[in-house]
């Protein structure tokens, strides 16, 4: 999987959210992008997964431009700024129901990437009665459950423990090593130098290597 992003921006009235953003990252590495709360790291996030329609460039998937070629990107798992979980769902049913969307996997693997992330699929608990932690790792749960090609992951390891930071960390090396493209915007210094390749700084919404 490769991805370009040429010449990107996002207006909203005066206020340019992304400033012309170059970026290519390919396959087999974990990308980090750093930057202060509204620096525009969780926009870029949103634009690239087809959640928002940049103002002007292009975003493109092996060569297929995004709102053009695609009206949405190839598989991708995803956690986001303000991600809604039903809380009137177990977690099992949350993400039961999110796989229904794509019908790729079954319910064993969705048991399966619950245990992943240390939950246990047979907890009859709703979400509303989840542990901040608990709601993290059940939102990691759904973005590794369908085996994506690309994952954009906003603050990973927000509200874990030291166990559980440990645990993801641990998957997404596992994950790259399968041949995900990862990105990921964090906070966490360690998060960043322990797990990734290449590191941007975002700042104003104009992105540069680090």
């Amino acid at each position: 999987m490769k991805v370009e992003i040429k010449d990107l921006c996002k207006q909203f009235k005066d206020r340019r959210v992304l400033d012309h953003i170059n970026l290519q990252i390919g396959t087999g590495k974990i990308y980090g992008i750093v930057g202060i709360n509204g620096s525009g790291k969780t926009m870029l996030f949103r634009c690239m997964a087809g959640l928002v329609r940049p103002t002007s460039g292009e975003i493109l998937y092996d060569g297929k431009v995004l709102y053009q070629d695609v009206s949405m990107p190839p598989n991708m798992g995803i956690i986001i700024e303000n991600m809604g979980l039903y809380p009137e769902f177990t977690g099992f049913d949350n993400l039961k129901y999110l796989a229904g969307i794509r019908k790729q996997i079954t319910d064993e693997e969705i048991r399966a990437a619950i245990e992943r992330v240390g939950l246990d699929p047979k907890d009859k608990r709703k979400i509303k009665k989840y542990s901040l932690g608990m709601k993290q790792r059940i939102l990691l749960a759904q973005a590794f459950m369908e085996k994506p090609d690309i994952l954009l992951l906003d603050e990973p390891t927000n509200s874990l423990d030291e166990e559980g930071v440990g645990l993801i960390r641990d998957i997404l090396k596992e994950e790259m090593e399968r041949g995900a493209l990862i990105m990921i915007a964090s906070h966490n210094k360690e998060d960043i130098s322990y797990l990734c390749d290449e590191v941007f700084s975002i700042s104003q919404g104009k992105l540069e290597a680090k």
